[in-house]
């Protein structure tokens, strides 16, 4: 595949095999079995691997179908109003709120304006982004809109947690407390022990629409790594 074809197309079951071994990319279930083609990167050590998703470079119909999922996954959770973390989950968060039925949804950011208040905001960390320092902020104007709300948080891929919890805490500054946590994609289970160190045990509120392993390498690809 080239780089450009990954996320392209959401596949009818069946159509790739999804467990052995793995080798031009990793193939992610859906809930109702449909299969979507994700890149394999490699970590540092060069012996173990991740499934990638970078949800804003989907097609529209892949997009579509993973808020579609999550938002079903949501929809017992009787969910009052979105939240998305920046910048990818705001993607999925968007299209989650209008899946369920919404009519707007309430972004965090990065970007200060100048109404916003310093007190309304905490550091941001990405493991994608390690280098960069950031800082999570809410609209005071959006405060409205989720105290005393059934919120859920959205962000696109969970993977080591810590923006999770860099939402969780600045939503607890602000009150709030989500009822529920989604995502796209739940990478490994590094992220559990992080977030539910934060007193709660947040891990049990956490939907995904698919889960995928560290991958150690085996042979000429690449095999799901024993728990």
């Amino acid at each position: 595949m080239q780089p450009h074809d990954f996320w392209q197309e959401i596949h009818p079951p069946h159509s790739f095999d999804a467990s052995g071994e793995f080798h031009d990319f990793y193939v992610a279930e859906l809930p109702d079995g449909r299969q979507l083609r994700l890149p394999i990167r490699v970590l540092a050590d060069g012996n173990h691997a991740l499934a990638s998703l970078i949800i804003n470079q989907a097609s529209f119909s892949v997009q579509e179908a993973l808020a579609e999922a999550l938002a079903a996954g949501l929809a017992a959770h009787d969910v009052d109003v979105v939240t998305g973390l920046p910048t990818l989950g705001l993607t999925l968060a968007s299209a989650v709120a209008r899946a369920l039925g919404h009519q707007r949804y309430a972004p965090l950011g990065t970007s200060r304006k100048f109404w916003y208040r310093e007190d309304l905001s905490v550091a941001l960390s990405s493991i994608t982004t390690p280098d960069q320092e950031k800082r999570l902020y809410i609209d005071p104007r959006m405060l409205p809109l989720l105290r005393g709300r059934r919120v859920a948080l959205i962000d696109d891929v969970i993977s080591s947690g810590a923006s999770i919890v860099s939402g969780l805490e600045l939503l607890a500054a602000c009150g709030i407390e989500p009822v529920v946590i989604g995502a796209a994609m739940l990478q490994s289970e590094r992220w559990r022990e992080r977030i539910d160190a934060t007193g709660k045990a947040w891990s049990e509120r956490i939907i995904g629409v698919f889960s995928t392993p560290i991958l150690e390498r085996s042979g000429s690809g690449w095999r799901q790594r024993p728990a």
